[in-house]
């Protein structure tokens, strides 16, 4: 069965299919790739194999994936060798099918974001997703989250290898589905974060008073001191923050700073 499912998967392509944009990056200068695996190696080592975690790293100059620990077998019952020798097929093949669609619009996303910064912002650029692994044999729906990086930008800011850490949860999260966010720090220091719940239009419109009580929100401010700062009552606040979420589509508190966070108001 691994023989035959290994073979379908080298005549297929039809994932790697979506990441054509990569490998087609002009990539320069040349990699000391024995070096890169030696330090991956020892990163595995120093974080620890823990149950449930893994380390992996895609190359996209050839979409396979570069390295990537053993437990993965364990995690999601497909065997080593179709990792090693179908990695990226194997690896979106395990992802549950209802979440394919948004994972290959996010990994678009990535793509235009990263290739629009400069290189210095390039090198602060990092994102996260949870998705739904689906065990092989078991058919086990497992969720898994993941902190991505880029490991190797090459000289011209292309984008070589990411480093991926990625930890199984323990209950399944609020989000039902695919989710993702991304980050990075400006070359004016400000940092930015955008999630699959911002709002696609930037030029949200707040009033006046809104603004104010954005600024305030992200230092932290809480809304009786909102209250006594701006001489406005606590619920006039409240009416603030509720319109502000409207107007963010954010769904509570939390959410809303994380969106607030991206924007120039």
């Amino acid at each position: 069965m691994d023989k035959v499912l290994l073979k379908d998967l080298k005549k297929q392509k039809k994932y790697t299919k979506f990441f054509q944009e990569w490998k087609e990056q002009e990539f320069k200068g040349r990699l000391d790739e024995k070096k890169l695996l030696n330090e991956l190696e020892t990163l595995a080592k120093n974080i620890g194999i823990q149950e449930g975690l893994v380390i992996a790293c895609f190359d996209y100059r050839n979409l396979n994936l570069a390295f990537f620990t053993g437990n993965v077998e364990e995690i999601s019952g497909y065997p080593e060798s179709m990792f090693r020798k179908k990695g990226m097929e194997t690896s979106f093949t395990m992802i549950h099918e209802e979440d394919r669609p948004e994972l290959f619009r996010f990994q678009k996303i990535v793509f235009d974001v990263f290739h629009s910064l400069s290189l210095t912002e390039r090198h602060t650029f990092q994102f996260s997703y949870t998705t739904r692994w689906v065990h092989r044999t078991t058919l086990e729906v497992i969720w898994m989250t993941s902190k991505v990086r880029p490991y190797v930008i090459d000289e011209k800011g292309n984008f070589i290898m990411d480093l991926h850490i990625i930890v199984r949860l323990a209950s399944p999260p609020k989000a039902k589905s695919y989710d993702w966010d991304y980050t990075y720090t400006r070359d004016d220091g400000s940092k930015i974060f955008v999630s699959k719940g911002s709002p696609d239009d930037k030029a949200v419109n707040l009033t006046q008073k809104e603004k104010e009580i954005v600024s305030l929100i992200l230092e932290g401010k809480e809304s009786k001191e909102i209250a006594d700062l701006l001489s406005i009552s606590f619920n006039t606040v409240s009416t603030h923050r509720k319109n502000i979420l409207r107007k963010l589509g954010a769904k509570n508190v939390g959410e809303m700073v994380k969106i607030l966070a991206s924007y120039e108001f």
